[in-house]
C-alpha cells in the first residue's frame, strides 16, 4: 500500500480542487483574485502536521537539555525503558551505532550575486556538524539528548522524567560581544568562537572620505534576537517500507527538497530512497525551510521498530529550539559634507549564530545593502559571525535587510536632527536617480530598475506628511506626545537558483502545475492560476497545483528570498509555450491545414479567418487518444520549464509610520501606517497587500515587544511561552495604507519581483524614527528595540530627569 495511501486525514489529496472560492471565470495578471484556497483552509479542510496520522504509528518525545553548556558524562535510560507504554529509549550513541550521521550545516551564501565574505587572516570558516541526539556536550538549552518512543504521548512524557543525565555544568556566554572576546568560553574546539572575520568594500577609500567628511552621525545598536512563531509548530512523521527499502517523511516544513538531501545524508541513504512530503504550513517566514534533528529522528525509529512513529512539537519547545533570527550588533558611521551629501559609510557588524552555524545568509545579505537605494560613492564594511549558547539564528523574513535598513535609516535620521537638516530632504538629496540604474553600490550589488523620487512623493502624499503637524496638534491636546517616521528600503532576492514547472493539460478539462515551490500563506493556488489563465486562456478554477512532494518534483526547493513567483513565472512560462507549440502542430492535424494558419488565442486554436477551430482540451484528448496523429505529438500535452539563475532582483519601497506615546507610561500605539513597495508587477494585488500587512505587523512587533531573552549567567531562555514573549494582536495594529508600484524588473525577462518582504524590511526604521520624532522636545535621540512602555518610559526621565514629562 501506498504510504499516502495510509493517511487518516479530515480532507482528500491536496491537489483537491476547490471550487466554492475560487474564480469561475478567466482572471490573469493583475487582478485582485480572491484565495481560492481559503475556503479549504477557513472550513476545516486543511491538511497540517497534526491531521496526519498513519495506522499503528508510536509517538516520539525528545528529552532535552536543561543546561546552556555542559558536559554529559552519563545517560542512564533503564527506568525510562521499563516503563508503561514505552517502546524505546535512545541516545545519540545508539543513533551513531546504527550508522546515522551528524546534521550537516551549509551556512555559506558565496556565490553571485551576493558578496562573497573571506575571513582576512586566511583561516577557513569551520562549521561543525550536529547530532540529532547531543553525544558528549550540550551547547544550547533544549539541544536534543534522548529520544523516548511510545505508544502514547503521555508515555513518553512520563518516561522522559525517569531519564537519569549525569550534567556537568561548563561556563555559557550568549551575548555576541561577550562571545566573541578573547576570554570567551570556547564552544568548539577552536582558537575563537568568531567564525567569520570579513572585510567588504573599500577601506582606503572610505577612510579618506572620512577625513574630508564635515559631518558623521554614528549609531551603536544591537537588533534584538526574535523568533517566527509560526501559527502552526513543526511536525514530523515517518514510515518505512521494507518492500520498496523506501522511507517516507511528512514535515510541517518548507523545503521538501533540502529535506530530503539532508536527512538523506544522516540515514546514509542515497536521496531516492527518501519521499519527502509537505501539505499545508502553518507559517514558516523562513525559521522552517530548515532541517530539524527530529526529521531524521523519526526516520531512523520508523526503520528501527518497524512501525510509523510521529513527533508532534509542543509551542514550548518550539521557542526554545526554533531556528531564531536577527540578533545583530552594529556600530555605523555615516560620512556627510556641508551641504549634506553623502560620502561614505563604514559599520561592523557581529552576527550572533547561536551554537550551530546555520546560516551566514543573514550576516552577508544585509552587509551588502547597508547603503541601500542611498548614493553614497565608498563604504566599508567588517562582517563577523561568533558562536554562543543559544540556539542557531536563520534567515528570517527578509533575512538580514530589516536589521541594516533599520541601521540607515536611523543614521539618516539622527544626522538630519543633529546637523540641521531636513530628513525628507536629505534622504531626496542622496536618492540614486533613476538615470542612473542599473547602479552599482559600493559593495559591488547592482540594482536593476526603479523610481526611488518618484515612489518617495507618492508616499508623501498617500501618507499626508503636509497634515502631520495638525494631528500632532490635535495628539498633544489629548496629553500624548505624537511622531512621524519615513523610510525606504532595498532586498536582494536570488535564493536557490535551480526550479521546475511541469505544466499538464488533461482532457477532462484541468490543467496541473507541479512545481518545486511550496506555499506558506502566500497564495500560490491562486496567483499560479491567473499566470496560467493568462498564457493558456483558460479559467482560473479548472487549474490545480501539485506541490509539496519530493517524487513529484526536481527540485523542492521551497520559498524564501522572494523565489517563487519570479522562478515560478518564469518556468511555468517556458512550460506553457511548449504546450502552445504542441498543440498547434496537434491542431494543424486535426484541422487539416497548415501550422502557420492557425492562431492561439483564449485557449482555442483557430484557422485564421474562419471559426474552424480547436479548444486546448480537445488537444490534449486527441493527443493522448487519436491514433492518427503522428507518434511525436501523442501522449499527454504537457511543458516543462526549467530555470538555473542567480540573477538578482531588488524590491524597494518607502514606508511612513505615526505613532502616539502616552508620557505617563511610555505605551507606544502604532497609529498610522502607509507603504508603497515596488514589485515589478503585480500578479494580484489584494494577495500582495495582505503580504505587506503581515510584514509590517511582524516588524512592528520587533519594533516595540518582541524579544527572546537569555539569563546572562545561566543561558537559560526566559522567553519560553505567549506569557513572556509578547506578539502583536490585531488591536495593536491601525488599518494599513498601502500602495504598489510597478517598475518591470530588468533582470526578470517577465518583469516580476517578490512581494512578500517588502513590509517588514524597513517596518524596524521607520517606527523607531516616529517614536524618536515623538520624544524629540525631551532629548532623546535613540530608542533600542524592542521600545517597550518601560524602556521608552525611562528614556523620557533619563533625558529630562528634573523636567516635567508632559508632551
Amino acid at each position: 500500500m501506498r504510504a499516502d495511501a495510509a493517511i487518516v486525514a479530515p480532507i482528500g489529496e491536496a491537489s483537491e480542487k476547490v471550487r466554492s472560492n475560487a474564480p469561475s471565470a478567466r482572471a490573469g495578471v493583475g487582478q485582485s483574485v480572491r484565495r481560492r484556497e481559503d475556503a479549504r483552509l477557513l472550513t476545516g479542510r486543511g491538511r497540517f502536521g497534526d491531521d496526519l496520522n498513519l495506522p499503528g504509528q508510536a509517538v516520539a518525545w525528545v528529552l532535552r537539555s536543561p543546561h546552556a553548556h555542559a558536559e554529559i558524562a552519563a545517560i542512564d535510560t533503564a527506568a525510562a525503558v521499563a516503563a508503561t507504554g514505552v517502546v524505546a529509549v535512545l541516545t545519540g550513541a545508539d543513533y551513531l551505532a546504527d550508522g546515522n550521521r551528524p546534521m550537516r550545516h551549509t551556512p555559506a551564501s558565496q556565490s553571485p550575486p551576493d558578496i562573497t565574505l573571506v575571513n582576512t587572516d586566511g583561516s577557513s570558516m569551520e562549521v561543525p556538524d550536529q547530532m540529532p541526539l547531543a553525544g558528549d556536550r550540550v551547547r544550547f538549552v533544549g539541544e536534543p539528548v534522548v529520544l523516548i518512543v511510545a505508544e502514547t504521548l503521555a508515555a513518553a512524557k512520563d518516561a522522559a522524567e525517569l531519564v537519569a543525565i549525569d550534567y556537568r555544568p561548563l561556563p555559557s556566554v550568549t551575548v555576541a560581544l561577550g562571545a566573541a572576546a578573547a576570554d570567551a568560553p570556547p564552544l568548539w574546539a577552536r582558537p575563537s568562537n568568531v567564525v567569520v572575520d570579513a572585510m567588504v568594500g573599500n577601506g582606503v577609500a572610505t577612510d579618506a572620505a572620512f577625513a574630508k567628511a564635515a559631518y558623521v552621525a554614528r549609531l551603536d545598536t544591537h537588533v534584538q534576537r526574535v523568533t517566527g512563531v509560526p501559527m502552526e509548530p513543526r511536525t514530523a512523521l515517518a514510515e518505512y517500507d521494507p518492500e520498496t527499502q523506501r522511507y517516507t517523511l511528512y514535515i510541517g516544513g518548507g523545503s521538501v527538497g533540502r529535506a530530503r538531501r539532508d536527512v538523506a545524508h544522516m540515514l546514509g541513504v542515497d536521496d531516492t530512497r527518501l519521499r519527502v512530503v509537505a501539505y499545508d504550513v502553518g507559517g514558516n517566514y523562513g525559521t522552517r525551510n530548515n532541517t530539524y534533528p527530529e526529521f531524521a529522528l523519526v526516520c531512523w525509529a520508523a526503520l528501527r521498530f518497524g512501525r510509523p512513529v510521529k513527533y508532534l512539537c509542543d509551542r514550548g519547545e518550539a521557542f526554545l529550539t526554533d531556528f531564531q533570527a536577527r540578533d545583530l550588533t552594529v556600530l555605523a558611521e555615516l560620512a556627510l559634507d556641508a551641504d549634506g551629501n553623502f560620502l561614505a559609510l563604514r559599520a561592523s557588524n557581529l552576527s550572533n549564530l547561536g551554537a550551530y552555524a546555520a546560516s551566514f545568509v543573514p550576516l552577508t545579505k544585509g552587509t551588502e545593502l547597508m547603503t541601500s537605494i542611498y548614493r553614497t560613492p565608498v563604504a566599508r564594511a567588517r562582517a563577523r559571525a561568533v558562536y554562543s549558547n543559544m540556539p542557531s539564528t536563520a534567515p528570517y523574513r527578509s533575512a538580514g535587510r530589516p536589521e541594516v535598513m533599520f541601521v540607515i535609516e536611523r543614521l539618516i535620521d539622527r544626522a538630519a536632527n543633529e546637523f540641521g537638516f531636513d530628513r525628507v530632504d536629505l534622504r531626496r538629496r542622496n536618492l540614486i536617480p533613476e538615470a542612473a540604474l542599473p547602479y552599482a553600490n559600493p559593495f559591488g550589488m547592482t540594482y536593476d530598475s526603479g523610481a526611488y523620487e518618484a515612489i518617495l512623493d507618492r508616499t508623501l502624499a498617500l501618507s499626508d506628511w503636509a497634515g502631520f503637524s495638525a494631528r500632532r496638534e490635535e495628539t498633544r491636546h489629548r496629553g500624548r506626545c505624537r511622531g512621524i517616521g519615513i523610510g525606504t528600503y532595498v532586498e536582494s532576492q536570488s535564493g536557490a537558483p535551480n526550479e521546475e514547472a511541469v505544466v499538464t493539460v488533461r482532457p477532462e478539462g484541468t490543467v496541473e502545475i507541479g512545481i518545486g515551490t511550496l506555499s506558506t500563506g502566500q497564495g500560490h493556488e491562486t496567483s499560479y492560476a491567473q499566470l496560467l489563465a493568462d498564457w493558456l486562456g483558460v479559467d482560473n478554477d479548472c487549474i490545480n497545483l501539485v506541490t509539496g512532494d519530493s517524487d513529484r518534483t526536481k527540485f523542492g526547493a521551497g520559498s524564501h528570498s522572494g523565489r517563487s513567483i519570479r522562478l515560478a513565472s518564469i518556468t511555468m512560462h517556458a512550460a506553457s509555450r511548449q504546450i502552445i507549440e504542441k498543440g498547434l502542430r496537434i491542431a494543424a492535424h486535426l484541422l487539416e491545414t497548415a501550422e502557420a494558419d492557425i492562431g492561439f488565442a483564449d485557449g482555442r486554436f483557430t484557422v485564421r479567418g474562419t471559426d474552424r477551430a480547436v479548444d486546448l482540451f480537445a488537444a490534449a484528448a486527441a493527443a493522448e487518444r487519436d491514433l492518427r496523429l503522428p507518434a511525436e505529438l501523442r501522449g499527454p500535452l504537457a511543458g516543462t520549464g526549467e530555470f538555473a539563475s542567480r540573477v538578482s532582483s531588488f524590491p524597494h519601497g518607502w514606508h511612513v509610520a505615526e505613532v502616539e506615546v502616552d508620557p505617563e507610561t511610555g505605551l507606544v500605539e502604532l497609529a498610522r501606517y502607509t507603504a508603497i513597495d515596488d514589485v515589478g508587477r503585480a500578479v494580484n494585488p489584494m494577495i500582495i497587500h495582505g503580504q505587506t500587512h503581515g510584514g509590517i505587523a511582524q516588524g512592528m512587533g520587533q519594533a516595540l515587544m518582541e524579544r527572546c531573552v537569555y539569563d546572562p549567567e545561566s543561558g537559560q531562555a526566559l522567553t519560553g511561552s505567549f506569557m513572556d514573549y509578547a506578539m502583536p494582536r490585531a488591536s495593536d495594529l491601525p488599518f494599513f495604507a498601502t500602495d504598489i508600484s510597478e517598475v518591470p524588473s530588468t533582470t526578470h525577462p517577465l518583469g516580476f519581483r517578490g512581494g512578500g518582504e517588502g513590509g517588514i524590511t524597513p517596518a524596524l526604521g521607520v517606527i523607531v524614527n516616529a517614536i524618536v520624532d515623538a520624544l524629540a522636545e525631551f532629548g532623546v535621540t535613540h530608542i533600542e528595540m524592542p521600545a517597550s512602555p518601560e524602556k521608552v518610559w525611562r528614556a523620557m526621565r533619563a533625558a529630562r530627569p528634573a523636567g516635567t514629562i508632559r508632551c
